[in-house]
Formats: C-alpha cells, structure tokens, sequence
C-alpha cells in the first residue's frame, strides 16, 4: 500500500493515500485563491483556439521517450483502462494516430494526430483554449451545490463543516436519513449513507474527515446513481449505475440469486466482477432485515452494497431513450452553467423517464470533468453508446468522415 497505508475498505475500489489527498486539500485551500489572478489573466489573453501545451509537450515527450526516460506506445496494453480502450478503439477506425507516454506509474497523457493538427492530453481529449472556470470548483461539492442551488438545479438540503460541534447542529437540521462525505475527490472514498443516529454521525464525520478538511453533510436522496455525460453542452447519454444487487423472485434466497447472476457471461470478463457476500454484504442485508438465507419476495430489490464500481460487482443499464425530455433539459442547463465542453454529471433519482420535477428527494450529487465514457460503451445491460466518437467529433470534427 501507499507510504505503509493498510488497505482502507473506505477507498474501495480505488485505494488512495489518505495523508496525500488530505494534504493535498489543506494544499487547495490556500493556494486556489492565490491562483485566481492568474487564471483571470489567462481567460483574458488566451486565444480561445490555441495551446501551448499542444505545442510544446509532443516534442518534449518524444525526446524524453528517446532518451529512455519513458516509452511511447503505440497499441493499448492489457492494464491500461477501459476509458483508454474505448478511446483508442474509436481513434483508430478513424485514423487518428495515438501516442501513450508511459513512465513507471505515469501513464493516461496522450499525443493525437489527425492531419495536420497534433495534440496532447490527459486521460481524455478536450478543445484547444483557455480551461473553463467551473473546472477550479466544478470538484468542491460546497462550492458547486451554491451555483446550482443560486441557478435552480435540484441539490439535497445540506451544509458542509470543519468542527464536530458544526457537524451536529447541521445534522440534527437535517431531515434523515443523512449522507456524509468529503467535500472534495470522487467514486465515494470515505462516504457513508443511511445515517440515523449521532453515534454513527459521528463515525462517518471523522471518517470523511481522513480526505478532507471540511465534511458534507446532506439529506440522502432517494433512488439510483445515474451519470448523465455531456459533450460539447450536449447529453450524449445517460447510465443507471446500480449498486451489487438481486432481484427477488419469491423462490430462491439470496445466496442462490446472487449465484444466478454471476453467471453472466459479461461478469467473467475485466469489465464486470461477479458478485460477493463479505462483511458489507452481510451488513447491507441486516438493514433491510435480510439475510443470505431469506427468500426476497417477488421483484423485491436487494441491495448488498451501496456502491456504484463495477469492482464490486456492481452493474449499469444504458437509458437514455428512455430518459425524460425534461431531465434532458436539465442536464443540458448543468452543461451550460458548468461552461465545460466535457463533463460527467452524477444524479440520484428513482426514474430517468419521469421528470425531476414530479420526483422528490432527487438532486445532482457530483460532476466529474474527467468522466469514465467506458460505463456506455461497456454497459452490462442496453444499448452501447458510442461517447468516444462524440469526443472526437468534437476535437477533430473531420475524422467522423472516416
């Protein structure tokens, strides 16, 4: 592990090291405010379709990769991701030529080249010009919740805190069941759900506190994690991420539906995990008063974890079809208040084709700037969409020619 962390059933699936990630937030929030003059003065000056950073990293990256320090390759490996697989793919059916640079742990920076323009990326491809404002705060979940709430989009009631004291008086506000997680960082590191009580309050404060100076605190909204990704300000698709689970058929337990799934052909493969019964498992049942052995009543939910990774068997069903017009409009208003050509919008609601509106408890929970396109080209069930071409219509509009 990371420095001589034991492993944190809390990083689960993507372990971190706890000090650098707290470090690195005490980092930010002094040194962010410093910045903004110079990110003012680069949106000013910067022409909207220039990169130095185009221009200066494919040769700096050639020459350290013919001095051997690092290699350039040309093929996709067997460890690299499946956003980078799909990337890759969609890249060569339209003859753009890819470059990975690859130095120990270092990997995900990019060179592209389709004609005669050359760029270079980290983990995904975005437009030539100055960054968009919202990607300074688009990861502070405090900051992001005021411009939604200020701009009428859906967020849980909630406040973040720094002290115990602040926490509780946030909390005992709160109408429960209540969430708490860092206010910054990602995939539900250190996030605890379904809190009633003070004493677990207090767990999962200090819990989300290894991260983070400040904690969230919020009501817990009601129904799945979707991930809606925008490219270009325009919803290209849209997955219902669900939780390890099991359907109930009023015949066989737990156990046997969980067996049932892992049969799936698509959970033998590096995408998907079958399903497992451990600790949280055992836990996750005993708040829905179950156990291995119960027999779920027919189309009963059962719910063996409450996080969304694929690591941990968890699955995801394509539904933009079916997604509302005016959940449709409302993630395209997320798109336009981020300003950001590339984003990932996560949302909790019980059904993406009834309208936010007719919905309660339903709300936008995160954006990710850097989002994991894979989950639609790779869904367990539904229609593939292809997000990666999206991409690249964007950055090299005539490649989708090819």
């Amino acid at each position: 592990m990371f420095l001589g962390q034991k492993h944190c059933p809390d990083c689960e699936p993507a372990q971190v090291n706890h000090f650098l990630m707290r470090t690195s937030s005490y980092a930010g929030l002094v040194i962010k405010p410093m910045l903004r003059p110079f990110y003012f003065l680069v949106r000013l000056f910067s022409p909207k379709s220039f990169s130095w950073f185009d221009i200066v990293a494919p040769p700096l990256l050639r020459l350290l990769a013919w001095l051997h320090i690092g290699v350039l390759e040309t093929e996709p490996k067997k460890d690299d991701s499946d956003r980078t697989r799909c990337l890759w793919e969609e890249a060569r059916r339209r003859n753009i030529d890819m470059w990975m640079f690859r130095l120990g742990s270092i990997k995900d920076l990019f060179i592209a080249r389709y004609g005669r323009e050359t760029i270079c990326f980290d983990g995904l491809p975005r437009p030539a010009g100055p960054e968009a404002n919202s990607l300074h705060w688009m990861d502070d979940k405090p900051v992001m919740r005021r411009r939604f709430k200020a701009a009428g989009i859906p967020v849980a009631n909630g406040n973040f805190a720094f002290s115990e004291k602040r926490a509780l008086e946030i909390f005992r506000a709160l109408q429960k069941p209540v969430i708490v997680k860092p206010h910054s960082g990602s995939r539900s590191r250190h996030t605890t759900i379904h809190i009633e009580s003070e004493e677990g309050f207090r767990k999962a404060f200090w819990r989300a506190k290894e991260l983070s100076p400040f904690a969230l605190i919020e009501e817990e909204l009601a129904g799945m994690v979707h991930r809606g990704t925008l490219i270009g300000g325009k919803l290209v698709g849209v997955i219902r991420r669900e939780p390890p689970h099991a359907v109930g058929d009023g015949k066989h337990t737990v156990r046997e539906l969980i067996a049932l799934e892992n049969r799936n052909k698509k959970r033998q493969g590096g995408t998907f995990h079958e399903i497992t019964m451990g600790p949280e498992a055992e836990a996750e049942l005993l708040r829905q008063k179950l156990a291995g052995e119960s027999i779920p009543r027919e189309g009963r939910l059962v719910t063996l974890n409450q996080k969304v990774s694929r690591g941990i068997g968890a699955s995801n069903t394509d539904v933009t079809q079916k997604t509302h017009l005016e959940n449709r409009k409302l993630l395209e208003k997320i798109g336009a208040v981020l300003g950001d050509p590339l984003v990932g919008v996560d949302f909790i609601m019980e059904d993406a084709g009834v309208p936010w509106q007719r919905q309660e408890r339903c709300g936008v929970i995160e954006c990710n700037s850097l989002p994991f396109i894979d989950l639609h080209h790779y869904p367990l069930y539904g229609e593939p969409r292809n997000i990666a071409g999206e991409l690249w219509n964007l950055i090299f509009p005539d490649s989708a020619w090819i």
